[in-house]
């Protein structure tokens, strides 16, 4: 080794993504500096393993003792830094990795770290953009208002008078992300044989999904094309903000986005004070989870209470979009289905979800896992939809991972955690919140109004089971759809059903429908009478003369039209 050598004379700072192999030679020519960070942190974890397995052996097993062990690795995870309390964070959402008792300890790792000194924050700002603090911003705030384990944010103001928040990265954050992600990968290349994981991958693969999220995170420009996505997709919405981003001002180490003032989703006294609907914000909340889950398959992976706001016009402001996910349009339309499976009791359909969804290997033999999901489930819900609680579902299905051979594919790890952090959030702003009661009306007006070929298909999955028509679905659907609050239009779906029955695809399905009719040797005409009353409502004269013209405006001359427009403006909305 030579003091020349170009390994020697690079700083971390070319390490704009991860590269393992790149990061690999890099340390090669730095042994000292590994074998000193490495025996620092294998010596700490080994500490706490000999603690916890003092206690297995001399029977010290309570429940308060492990609360105190869980405790004692949450500390120590938050003092190893930055890449271990995003490692604490990821284990966090793994029910098929971490023990319960632990999971809950985990969760608690927000990020909270002491700040970094202003002097270097404000050299990091000038060296990023180029200019003096004072020439960029008219004011900024002597201190940080929040810290975290990747940066912190001060509060500013433009020269041209807009208060923004200006987000600055950790001094160092890319030598102690490569340096430790390069340890633990080459750890993970010994253990891995000698742990009894179910992970559907290797654990050096693990590692290596793992660091590329997290430099994904640390890119602030990719942070900021991020925040402009999702604000795309909730253009329109009233009921959801997302602040501006400033790209002036910004570069892959400094962030300035519009500064949100809002109350805080855990400050439930100021948000009783200021007048807010809670039950609205909580509304707000789950459907737009399930909107980025089900609909733009991009969601925001991080929720916690410090990246939620509500603002004082009764709308949910969004912040932070740093770690963010993408699901397949196939992956979405099968979360539907799943949930729908789940709701109904279904659990053979479900069980078959989980293989498709990866949860379970193809290789697995499901037989015994349908009769082990229906206890779970049954005792879950308890025979009372409005009973279910994602929380209790995830940590009982933690204890299931432990018998039967399931997996956490990465993706849905990122929704488990979202979704667990969102309904805690919303149970601290009222007890009684019940996520299943805004989640399946929200699914069942999908399934029944979507236009989605796809969706439409696996509606036809849900009432039709072993070329049975269940008649039951179809009106459980419908009354579940309509207890959401806005009105629930199945004109449309009458209408796109009509024209889809009477296709060439749907040669099967009439059939069907026939013997459905036809079944048990007896005409259901009690179930169609009963079916009819459901959608008369939706299905008045005035409101089909009203669908009759749009379609006929839709397909005719706007010459021809125009009588039928005025007819149609005369009509009761």
């Amino acid at each position: 080794m030579t003091l020349s050598s170009p390994a020697l004379t690079r700083s971390t700072s070319h390490f704009q993504q991860y590269d393992p192999e790149e990061i690999a030679r890099y340390y090669r020519w730095r042994f000292p500096l590994v074998v000193w960070r490495t025996v620092s942190v294998l010596l700490r974890l080994a500490w706490f393993c000999l603690g916890s397995q003092s206690d297995r052996l001399l029977g010290r097993q309570s429940s308060r003792q492990v609360q105190r062990r869980a405790s004692q690795l949450r500390a120590l995870l938050a003092d190893l830094g930055p890449t271990f309390i995003k490692v604490g964070q990821a284990l966090s959402t793994r029910p098929d990795l971490v023990r319960v008792d632990y999971l809950e300890e985990l969760t608690k790792l927000q990020d909270q770290l002491p700040s970094f000194p202003t002097t270097i924050a404000r050299a990091i700002i000038e060296r990023e953009l180029g200019d003096v603090v004072e020439e960029i911003y008219a004011y900024i705030s002597p201190r940080p208002v929040a810290a975290a384990s990747l940066g912190q944010v001060y509060r500013a103001r433009l020269s041209s008078g807009e208060d923004v928040a200006v987000k600055v990265q950790r001094p160092y954050l890319r030598r102690q992300l490569t340096l430790d992600l390069y340890i633990i990968r080459w750890v993970s290349t010994w253990v891995y044989r000698w742990l009894p994981l179910n992970l559907g991958q290797s654990l050096t693969a693990v590692v290596d999904e793992f660091g590329s999220k997290l430099f994904e995170e640390i890119d602030y420009l990719n942070e900021g094309r991020n925040c402009e996505r999702f604000a795309g997709y909730f253009d329109g919405d009233l009921d959801v903000y997302v602040p501006k981003i400033y790209w002036k001002y910004s570069s892959k180490r400094v962030l300035t986005l519009e500064w949100i003032d809002g109350i805080k989703l855990t400050d439930t006294a100021a948000i009783q004070s200021a007048n807010l609907d809670i039950q609205s914000l909580i509304r707000i909340g789950v459907e737009s989870a399930l909107k980025q889950l089900l609909e733009y398959g991009f969601f925001h992976a991080d929720p916690h209470p410090g990246n939620l706001f509500a603002l004082r016009d009764g709308r949910l402001a969004f912040i932070d979009f740093g770690m963010m996910d993408q699901l397949s349009q196939d992956k979405k339309e099968r979360l539907v289905g799943a949930l729908v499976h789940m709701v109904n009791q279904d659990y053979e359909s479900l069980v078959e979800d989980f293989l498709y969804l990866q949860f379970i290997s193809d290789s697995v033999d499901t037989a015994p896992i349908v009769p082990a999901m229906q206890v779970l489930m049954d005792d879950i819900l308890n025979e009372k939809v409005g009973d279910f609680n994602f929380k209790t579902a995830t940590d009982r299905f933690s204890q299931l991972v432990y018998e039967y051979p399931f997996r956490v594919p990465p993706n849905f790890a990122l929704i488990i955690r979202s979704l667990v952090t969102l309904e805690g959030v919303a149970l601290s702003l009222y007890p009684d919140f019940k996520i299943i009661g805004v989640a399946y009306p929200y699914v069942a007006r999908r399934l029944l109004t979507d236009e989605s070929p796809a969706l439409r298909k696996r509606l036809l999955d849900v009432l039709f089971k072993d070329s049975k028509f269940r008649w039951n679905r179809l009106e459980n659907l419908i009354g579940i759809a309509r207890t959401d609050s806005s009105p629930l239009d199945l004109s449309g779906t009458a209408q796109m059903g009509l024209r889809y029955l009477l296709s060439d695809e749907a040669g099967d399905l009439r059939i069907q429908i026939v013997l459905a009719l036809t079944e048990d040797d007896r005409l259901h005409v009690e179930e169609v009478r009963q079916l009819w009353e459901l959608l008369q409502p939706d299905l008045t004269p005035d409101h089909l003369l009203q669908r009759a013209a749009k379609a006929i405006r839709e397909a005719l001359p706007e010459v021809v039209t125009a009588p039928i427009e005025q007819l149609s403006r005369l009509l009761p909305n």
